[in-house]
């Protein structure tokens, strides 16, 4: 299906930092319907494509509901949705995808840490609505951080946890007893990379498919290391310098040049372009071994050691 322009129809702040969109599409037209745990592929103002959660009911929708967290270092994204995306702003809209789905179990367990509640708040939602045993922990810093707080504590009642730690590393929330004896449930997991690398590793034990994970970084894009290069685009002869702290394809967008993309984190291939020399650092996670000698995909890889890439662009 393809892209779809949907305007903001509505804004509202859920914390200092998290504001939520009412997206509604620009020509009336029937949306696609979705389940529990989709996500939208959102163009920004800025140019940058982002995936968001969806919040909202998946049947038969007249709008979508995503709510974005305003990251403290963006390249571009969640900063440009939150200043340049006032009431009215349209936007080109992918269709819904859903990686993270809701599958038949004997019960659920939800587990939220910070913005990573936005698809397990819809899985809430869904499971309450049917009637279905499920429990849902929500971990935060506090209350001031946490978005849908009322509203999960209004639905769920004594089905929700909530933990705050107040950014104490000491305090954080102890899952080892929800862990401890595998159960006979699906267990679903979202939010930063600490919280899912401590349930990863004392969920070990469980039956393979259990224990479900949603994360929408799966590439560390830049790191601390990263040093500046140049990229030279053969079809027009011009050499873009790619500073430390943004991608190729974000240097490439920045000065001009159109790009096709569409995750930015690696993992689904539409960025892919032809290498012509240099020697890159691979971080994707789509390119063949066999790929690798003449293939870059330009969100997320890297100039080795900081010499001049070659690209057919």
């Amino acid at each position: 299906m393809d892209d779809m322009n949907m305007k903001v129809a509505g804004r509202r702040a859920l914390t200092d930092n998290i504001c939520e969109f009412t997206l509604e599409p620009v020509d009336g037209r029937e949306l696609p319907g979705f389940t529990p745990g989709a996500h939208l592929t959102i163009e920004t103002p800025s140019g940058a494509m982002r995936r968001y959660s969806l919040v909202s009911d998946g049947d038969a929708p007249t709008h979508y509901v995503i709510a974005v967290k305003r990251e403290a270092e963006s390249r571009g994204g969640s900063a440009s949705m939150h200043d340049d995306a006032p009431e009215g702003t349209e936007l080109r809209v992918s269709p819904p995808e859903n990686t993270f789905e809701l599958t038949e179990a004997e019960g659920y367990l939800l587990i939220a840490g910070g913005i990573g509640v936005t698809p397990i708040y819809a899985m809430g939602q869904h499971l309450a609505r049917d009637g279905e045993p499920y429990r849902v922990i929500y971990c935060t810093r506090s209350v001031e951080d946490s978005a849908y707080l009322q509203e999960m504590t209004e639905l769920f009642g004594d089905k929700l946890t909530i933990h705050h730690d107040g950014g104490d590393p000491n305090k954080v929330f102890d899952f080892w007893d929800e862990f401890e004896e595998p159960k006979n449930m699906k267990v679903y997991c979202c939010g930063p990379a600490p919280m899912l690398e401590e349930i990863e590793a004392i969920s070990g034990h469980w039956p393979e498919g259990r224990v479900i994970f949603e994360d929408f970084k799966p590439v560390e894009v830049v790191r601390a290391d990263d040093v500046t290069f140049d990229v030279k685009l053969e079809k027009t002869g011009k050499t873009v310098t790619v500073p430390e702290d943004r991608s190729i394809l974000e240097a490439i967008r920045d000065a001009g040049v159109p790009t096709v993309s569409s995750c930015e984190s690696g993992t689904c291939g539409t960025c892919k372009t032809k290498l012509i020399a240099g020697e890159v650092d691979h971080r994707d996670m789509v390119l063949m071994d066999h790929e690798k000698e003449d293939t870059i995909m330009i969100c997320v890889s890297r100039s080795k050691g900081g010499e001049e890439l070659v690209l057919d662009i």
